[in-house]
């Protein structure tokens, strides 16, 4: 664990995640959600299928992301929109796209949690108010997490996505906190560490990697941690201020 910010601070009174890549792994769930949405193609929309495969649909949704970046707060909404266009461009019929997107989400909300993390937010639970901010399409109540949470913000539904402050602001205020008492945890250096520095919160980047890309990102998260375990002795250290 490295501490890296240097401010004063108060105990905080609330605790927000980021949850993609730092409460679970999502890579190898994407890809399994993805090879199950092509076999599912290839049963439904056979032309899709054979004119797309998975990476192609990949660089597509890519091309459009970068072309259209307020897609960054709907994810899902971009893999639609992916999807549309190859249908049409297969001359497949463009009302299985619900379809197919239900199928994807279904085996995209199929993670597992690392496994420090049922155990460390039981203990956050006790102490503090615990709440979660994503641009991602994880259904925690689907995933069986929801109760370990007292506010979930998705950017899909918000309207704006991370790194925007409005979002982070709405997580505190939905918990009754200001800013400053609050700490947010998340993996991305610019969408979760400097996102919520901007809105005036401390920022613990886990890195579970063991990453020193924020030396050349110059970005000085409040604290670095490679696990939960780390992070709870960071805010032990933090509430006992």
């Amino acid at each position: 664990m490295t501490t890296t910010a240097v401010h004063t601070v108060v105990p905080p009174k609330a605790i927000l995640f980021d949850l993609d890549d730092t409460l679970w792994p999502i890579a190898p769930v994407i890809a399994a959600a993805e090879t199950l949405l092509h076999d599912w193609l290839a049963s439904h929309a056979p032309r899709v299928a054979q004119q797309f495969s998975i990476e192609a649909l990949r660089r597509h949704r890519l091309d459009m992301l970068n072309a259209q970046p307020h897609y960054h707060g709907n994810l899902i909404e971009l893999r639609r929109a992916g999807l549309l266009t190859a249908f049409a461009a297969a001359g497949e019929d463009p009302a299985l796209v619900d379809d197919a997107v239900r199928q994807f989400l279904a085996a995209r909300n199929r993670v597992t949690p690392y496994d420090d993390v049922l155990p460390g937010l039981a203990w956050m639970q006790q102490r503090l108010l615990v709440g979660s901010i994503s641009n991602g399409n994880a259904d925690l109540e689907i995933i069986g997490l929801a109760q370990h949470f007292t506010v979930s913000i998705a950017a899909s539904e918000f309207g704006v996505a991370k790194p925007d402050a409005s979002i982070f602001l709405a997580g505190c205020e939905a918990l009754g906190v200001a800013p400053h008492e609050a700490v947010y945890v998340g993996d991305d250096l610019y969408f979760d560490v400097t996102g919520a520095q901007d809105a005036g919160m401390r920022a613990v980047w886990m890195n579970r990697r063991g990453s020193d890309a924020h030396l050349a990102a110059g970005v000085r998260p409040d604290a670095i941690c490679a696990n939960f375990d780390e992070l709870l002795l960071w805010l032990q250290a933090q509430l006992e201020d």
